[in-house]
């Protein structure tokens, strides 16, 4: 059931009660606060979190959901000093669970997985797409061709989460959006990351949790 669609952004009533679940279970278990893409900031405790916060997107690619397209996910990630330290990504049409600690690595389904090996941009897969805040300016349009004309193929899949699996995994090779809200990407990048590959991102909106990020197996291919 649709909840809300302002603009290019959809909200369902899957978000709200996948989210609900997540919370709750990450409160009988975590003292750290708590970031999620439908209740904003939960602060639960009156101890000490030492920055650590949990980063949520209860239903990554809701459009993806409603329509019935099979891509799209649950993203789980813990941070630290706006790092990331871990994430999960449960592709729950496939069942492929993902995970990943930065330093300690990152499996699907509890097997190794690592970044692709490929180096050049003109071999690589690119996942991006336009987030709920693109500028649809022809200016800035432009640029997005002449960066993504580079690479072999480019795949547009409505799941910033899901994307990054494939990177963390090998499918693809590059991940970039901007102005992504971090809960799409949190767990991805650490995943990525965890995996052996790169990640910038930096952020272009605080107040809405916006982020210009990159992540890819080779620094050559960012």
């Amino acid at each position: 059931t649709i909840i809300s669609s302002v603009e290019k952004d959809i909200k369902i009533s899957a978000d709200i009660e996948a989210e609900n679940i997540i919370i709750e279970e990450i409160k009988k278990n975590s003292k750290f606060h708590i970031l999620s893409e439908e209740a904003g900031f939960t602060n639960h405790t009156n101890k000490k979190s030492n920055d650590y916060i949990w980063i949520i997107d209860p239903l990554d690619g809701s459009m993806n959901y409603y329509r019935g397209i099979l891509i799209n996910c649950v993203s789980i990630s813990l941070w630290k000093d706006n790092t990331p330290v871990l994430g999960v990504i449960y592709d729950f049409n496939a069942d492929n669970l993902f995970s990943g600690i930065v330093n300690k690595g990152a499996w699907c389904n509890n097997i190794p997985i690592n970044v692709s090996k490929i180096k050049n941009k003109s071999d690589s897969v690119i996942c991006t797409g336009f987030p709920v805040y693109t500028s649809y300016k022809s200016s800035d349009i432009l640029d997005f061709v002449d960066d993504v004309k580079e690479y072999k193929k480019v795949r547009m899949l409505g799941s910033a989460a899901y994307s990054l699996s494939l990177v963390s995994s090998g499918s693809a090779d590059v991940y970039k959006e901007k102005n992504i809200a971090i809960w799409d990407v949190a767990a991805g990048l650490a995943i990525v990351k965890a995996a052996g590959g790169f990640i910038k991102y930096k952020f272009t909106d605080k107040d809405k949790q916006l982020l210009n990020v990159a992540a890819a197996a080779n620094l050559k291919l960012l």
